[in-house]
């Protein structure tokens, strides 16, 4: 089965992809591209898996860069690939030979492209990430090497989406208290103290806050379409031991 990718007119030229779950060699729970490292699938079935990524993005091999996400406001600048992931949330590069990769299972991943000044970025933006700053991060780290703020075009890929998550009253109070503008991305839930929480609308309503006005959800929810995509939520009401990590790629094509 090939490789299955969603991707999105914003980010042109630049070669970028969500990539699905399908096209991989793992099986079971991981079936089947999974790119997840902390997961407890094979340790050649992950290689494998990424190197079909790697090989789909025409990326040579070992450059395709990835952090060790910690749900933190850290973003990084990329300039050749790390000799082991450092603790982030975010990266960005002008170097047209390195692939940034963002691995997710619920949480946001935010893809990020200024094509007039030739500079990229990816964030992995979960509600904490989020409301912490992750993505205001990634746009002030981009514009340290040269991208303009109002160049930048951003897209949010496949995360859960609300219907699918529900959440606490603990959860709503530390959003109403830090962002009290966030209390518009919670719907009532199904039961007095829960909320429905709108993780895309709330991402895209704090990239556009911090000026970047092109931006996007691309619309799949990870929790409903089995099929296609992982979900850590999804997983733990099936009570299954783990899940797997999709991951996302974003590339400044070298010229020709």
């Amino acid at each position: 089965m090939p490789l299955e990718k969603v991707t999105s007119p914003l980010l042109n030229p630049f070669q970028h992809g969500f990539y699905t779950r399908k096209g991989g060699a793992s099986s079971g729970i991981y079936s089947s591209l999974n790119c997840g490292a902390g997961s407890s699938d094979q340790h050649d079935n992950i290689k494998l898996n990424r190197n079909r990524v790697t090989v789909d993005m025409n990326l040579a091999e070992g450059s395709m860069v990835g952090i060790h996400q910690i749900h933190s406001p850290t973003a990084l600048l990329a300039t050749e690939p790390f000799q082991s992931n450092p603790k982030a949330d975010a990266i960005v590069t002008s170097c047209p030979d390195l692939g940034l990769s963002i691995l997710t299972a619920d949480c946001q991943p935010v893809l990020f492209a200024d094509p007039e000044n030739g500079i990229v970025g990816a964030a992995h933006a979960g509600w904490r990430g989020a409301l912490d700053g992750i993505l205001e991060a990634a746009i002030d780290k981009m514009e340290t090497i040269g991208a303009k703020r109002a160049s930048i075009r951003a897209v949010i890929g496949p995360c859960i989406s609300q219907s699918a998550y529900e959440v606490g009253q603990d959860f709503f109070e530390r959003f109403a208290d830090k962002d009290p503008s966030s209390i518009a991305f919670f719907a009532n839930g199904t039961q007095p103290d829960k909320y429905l929480f709108n993780l895309p609308s709330f991402g895209l309503h704090r990239l556009r806050q911090a000026g970047v006005q092109d931006c996007t959800w691309t619309g799949h929810c990870t929790y409903t379409d089995h099929d296609r995509f992982f979900s850590y939520r999804r997983s733990t009401h099936e009570k299954e031991v783990d899940y797997g990590r999709l991951i996302s790629v974003i590339k400044i094509d070298a010229p020709t």
